[in-house]
């Protein structure tokens, strides 16, 4: 009977990693592997959803970035173990997984990239952020089975869409995933992906029962669902859009004038942040990335002392100063009945 990973060798590990012991984290982990536990499954029932927790614990305030930090990177080592340690044969074909431009979190790529791998695929992982022209130029040079792309974050959905349509015009079909695709992946239907998949185990069962396709190409006459440019417009003000928030602010909480540097660049950040996720929205055209967005920045903001009602302040500055962008004030409206809700 194949060993299972338990909630107890989850707890253990979160202590491993939580702590930045690398050594005895990579050690636990092949202890688990040579205990009778796939390593397909230490990757996607240990790390992975230590990883979540991680993400969980810093959204509550009780690690810190550096303590989050250094948790990943021992989990990449971990990882970097398994598959050194494990090195079944190819024979699936070749694929290629590679995060969007400007998408830094390439520990779910990495995961997913090795966990295929064991299932046979010959895995080309390029890694973080890598540039779209630099991608398809090694996508022409190779000519691989599929491409894999990777978002965690929705603000890189852009990206990801040219990296699509790219790939596709080269005559390769691409597998779409990430958080960043939005739940079940949607978004990355919505952006064209031939096959999407919410998670690494989700993903390699889809290239397990995926017939690959040749693809003609990307049409280039295909309408486009962007129904027009408010999310491009928007971009183009983020500045001009927090410094208006800013001032709006600093009117309704006196207390941001005697705020630090280093506060005001924070809450200047966050501004922006609310901006980007807001033009996220509006490319996908589905009001649901931005208010979901915003309900895990209300939590974020207060775990940390700040009043979540500062959020709608916000949203009632931004509308003010985007009076002439009709979708965008149904998407902020949005925001604002989700926390009536």
């Amino acid at each position: 009977m194949t060993a299972a990973v338990s909630p107890a060798d989850r707890e253990r590990y979160l202590d491993l990693v939580g702590d930045g012991a690398q050594t005895p984290a990579i050690d636990f982990a092949l202890g688990l592997a040579e205990r009778g536990v796939p390593p397909r499954d230490v990757v996607l029932d240990l790390v992975a959803p230590t990883q979540a927790r991680i993400g969980e614990l810093w959204a509550r305030n009780e690690w810190s970035v550096a303590q989050e930090h250094a948790a990943t990177h021992v989990s990449e080592q971990v990882v970097a173990a398994l598959a050194a340690r494990h090195r079944p044969p190819a024979g699936r074909g070749v694929l290629v997984v590679a995060c969007v431009d400007g998408e830094w979190h390439a520990l779910p790529a990495r995961m997913f990239a090795e966990v295929a791998r064991w299932d046979g695929w010959d895995v080309r992982f390029l890694g973080a952020s890598v540039p779209g022209p630099h991608l398809i130029s090694y996508l022409h040079r190779h000519g691989p089975d599929v491409v894999a792309v990777s978002c965690s974050v929705p603000t890189r959905l852009v990206a990801a869409y040219r990296v699509i349509e790219a790939a596709q015009a080269a005559g390769i079909p691409v597998l779409a995933g990430g958080r960043g695709f939005g739940p079940a992946a949607r978004w990355g239907l919505r952006l064209g992906a031939d096959r999407v998949a919410a998670g690494a185990g989700e993903a390699v069962e889809v290239l397990r029962s995926w017939p690959l396709p040749t693809v003609t190409g990307f049409d280039p006459l295909r309408e486009s669902f962007v129904s027009d440019d408010e999310h491009v417009l928007i971009a183009k003000r983020n500045t001009q859009l927090v410094a208006a928030a800013m001032d709006d602010l600093a009117q309704r909480f006196p207390a941001l004038g005697g705020y630090t540097a280093h506060q005001r660049e924070a809450t200047e950040y966050d501004l922006g942040q609310i901006v980007e996720f807001l033009c996220a929205g509006l490319f996908v055209d589905d009001p649901e990335l931005f208010t979901t967005f915003l309900d895990w920045l209300r939590v974020v903001l207060g775990t940390r002392g700040v009043p979540p009602s500062s959020v709608d302040l916000v949203l009632d500055a931004y509308q003010q100063q985007l009076y002439d962008f009709p979708r965008a004030r149904a998407h902020l409206a949005a925001g604002r009945r989700r926390k009536a809700g």
